[in-house]
């Protein structure tokens, strides 16, 4: 402690307080940093060769060089895990619940008396004679059976695509997007078949022929899923997809089908803006 005495003065002077900037030092080198304890005090001290560089103030909560330090192996954690490509009972429900079905009516299709299966894909199917009488009952119905059992190509989509939208829109979202698809593309499909039976230009027995199963469905899913990608994958997809099925429709081996599922693809597509926004709005 610096002491003075005053000219004349033949004891010693009394102390006097430090001065501000002589406290200062000092308080920088003896105290401990109690910054904490004076918030609601201006410019604190700082404990000695720290700077406000070394410590800056915080952001919100979820953002800044700490948050996206976090994300990111978040990310690559999510990228390394191939089984969320596949439906779960708790991730995704619906696609989950939707593919015990189909494999619960392909054992049927495939141990049953073929008789009794044939009698099921009859009553199920979605012609023209069954859409006027139960119109609901077979559009329903027919979306319970897989063509070609359950490691047919669509039901591999089915399970990948399906899964993939329903992780990205929800549940409920992604059963209407299936549906329309399923409804809109088989009725685009066979109305035109009954007008023209009834202008005479197919014969009575194209009232009745054979069509159910997923594939509606699952080209409309792949339309709305490619609106949702990254656009380096969305057209490649897109095209992708597009190009088997032109080649299919050009094969001339079911045009009717093969025209369905080009109009399903279309109907997918046409519903981007109703998927960006469901991305947009979480589902409750």
């Amino acid at each position: 402690m610096e002491r003075t005495v005053a000219a004349g003065a033949t004891g010693p002077a009394p102390e006097r307080a430090p001065s501000s900037e002589a406290a200062g030092r000092t308080g920088d080198a003896v105290l401990p940093d109690v910054a904490g304890l004076l918030d609601g005090m201006p410019q604190q001290r700082m404990p000695v060769g720290a700077s406000a560089v070394s410590s800056p103030a915080p952001g919100p909560a979820g953002t800044g060089a700490g948050a996206r330090g976090i994300a990111a192996p978040r990310a690559r954690a999510l990228a390394l895990r191939p089984w969320r490509l596949l439906p779960t009972p708790t991730g995704t429900p619906f696609t989950f619940a939707y593919a015990v079905v189909l494999t619960v009516t392909s054992l049927i299709a495939t141990y049953a008396d073929p008789s009794l299966v044939h009698a099921l894909h009859q009553g199920s199917s979605t012609d023209v004679a069954h859409l006027v009488h139960t119109p609901l009952t077979v559009l329903l119905a027919s979306g319970l059976w897989t063509a070609g059992g359950i490691v047919a190509p669509y039901t591999i989509c089915f399970l990948l695509v399906l899964t993939a939208l329903e992780r990205r829109i929800g549940g409920a979202r992604t059963a209407v997007v299936f549906l329309l698809g399923h409804v809109l593309a088989t009725l685009a499909t066979e109305v035109p078949v009954g007008l023209a039976v009834l202008a005479g230009h197919l014969p009575d027995s194209s009232l009745h022929r054979l069509d159910y199963g997923v594939s509606f469905g699952v080209a409309t899913s792949i339309g709305a899923l490619t609106g949702l990608l990254r656009p380096w994958l969305r057209w490649p997809v897109l095209a992708l997809f597009g190009a088997l099925l032109v080649q299919d429709l050009l094969g001339l081996a079911d045009p009717l089908t093969d025209w369905g599922h080009l109009i399903a693809l279309v109907i997918g597509v046409g519903l981007w803006p109703l998927v960006w926004r469901w991305r947009a709005a979480p589902a409750h």
